[in-house]
């Protein structure tokens, strides 16, 4: 789990979204996810460094105590997100929006909480509003915390032993380049050279 927990992590600082959006943004909600986004990502680079044997000021159980607290404070906030505002598009927060996508992503103990912000995504996505890109990594989220197959192949697994990265099952795998193209995504080999 925790593997599926640093991928949005590297996800997050390997992308940036320039929104096309140029309406007037919600200054507060920005600064409300933002802070959300902070706390959400500082225990990730702690757990990070831990992992890379680089120095934390924390231990190990003093990281997993607060990255679960924060996550479950997090879920509580953006759940009062959706219900005050929709999905925070690109036109209400510009690119903080994918930030809280960030935080959705990481709300795995409630599934069916992950699958009706991705029924709202989709209807931003027809309006431009919203990534696809993070539409594609929530839904194979999603698919894998149900123990089914991932359609893009955006969940990754990490073998300790032979140190390599190879997808979750995939519903389809003589097409995953092409419907991961369709998302705005690299091929599934380029992805996989990041966790190298």
């Amino acid at each position: 789990m925790k593997a599926l927990i640093v991928i949005t992590f590297i996800w997050v600082i390997s992308n940036i979204h320039v929104s096309a959006q140029s309406l007037k943004t919600d200054s507060a909600l920005i600064k409300k996810i933002d802070t959300m986004f902070r706390d959400d990502q500082f225990w990730r680079k702690e757990y990070m460094k831990i992992d890379k044997h680089e120095k934390s000021d924390y231990n190990e159980a003093t990281i997993e105590a607060k990255w679960k607290t924060s996550d479950s404070i997090n879920e509580i906030k953006a759940k009062a997100i959706i219900n005050s505002y929709g999905y925070p598009g690109y036109d209400r927060v510009g690119e903080t929006s994918d930030n809280f996508w960030a935080i959705v992503q990481h709300c795995d103990d409630d599934i069916p909480f992950q699958e009706h912000v991705l029924a709202l995504m989709k209807k931003e996505i027809a309006k431009n509003n919203a990534s696809k890109r993070n539409y594609a990594y929530l839904i194979d989220r999603v698919l894998v915390n149900k123990h089914q197959k991932q359609i893009y192949g955006t969940q990754v697994r990490f073998d300790t032993v032979t140190r390599k990265s190879a997808p979750f099952p995939l519903k389809y795998p003589k097409s995953v380049n092409k419907l991961r193209k369709e998302m705005g995504l690299e091929s599934l080999k380029a992805y996989l050279k990041m966790f190298e």
